[in-house]
């Protein structure tokens, strides 16, 4: 969901909780309802091309704002490090630099394993949260270890301070923890009425 989209929806579901076309009592919405609007936030970041890149399906990573090919023909390898002939630290360092459009850095720089490759380029907003929720897909973490991830990973970090000629996502760090957090202690539902969260 693009960020127009997620305020679209934000506004459509603050129209719907007024009844009588906005002259009558407001109606509080509910725990999921509330829950699927913090949870709007956090597709908006994970949707946003500094996750997805990674968040792959395949074996190749994507870059740059238009999601294009990487260049070089740079592939996951066994541990999402990269092959042993072109690992992902060859080019990565552990910081930015400030050259525009180089290869940006940050602490073991890498994709998910193959075997654990939490991809969601191109899920929806409701695939995607349920996909998050499954240990089976999320590299086996409860929702609390998903937001100490969120909260320590130095590769999220970079994400929001992504050197010159990159666009961050479209909240901030600790926008995104407040969210997820928000998320959570909403039962994590994946839709408005959601109430099979856990």
């Amino acid at each position: 969901m693009t960020r127009t989209a997620w305020l679209v929806a934000a506004g459509l579901a603050a129209a719907a909780c007024r009844t009588g076309g906005g002259t009558g009592p407001r109606t509080e919405p509910s725990r999921e309802a509330r829950g699927w609007q913090a949870f709007a936030a956090v597709a908006a970041v994970l949707q946003s091309p500094r996750c997805v890149s990674c968040h792959v399906a395949g074996d190749a990573p994507l870059q740059g704002d238009g999601g294009q090919a990487h260049t070089m023909n740079v592939k996951r390898g066994a541990e999402g490090r990269g092959t042993p002939v072109l690992r992902c630290t060859s080019c990565h360092q552990t910081e930015n630099v400030e050259t525009p459009h180089a290869p940006p850095g940050a602490p073991d720089w890498r994709l998910p394993p193959p075997a654990m490759r939490m991809a969601w380029q191109g899920l929806g907003t409701e695939a995607l949260c349920r996909m998050l929720k499954d240990p089976a897909q999320n590299g086996g973490r409860s929702l609390a270890a998903l937001e100490a991830h969120l909260r320590e990973d130095a590769l999220v970090a970079w994400g929001f301070r992504p050197g010159p000629g990159r666009r961050p996502p479209p909240v901030s760090q600790p926008e995104l923890l407040a969210r997820f957090v928000d998320w959570k202690d909403a039962g994590a539902p994946c839709a408005a009425s959601d109430s099979h969260g856990h």
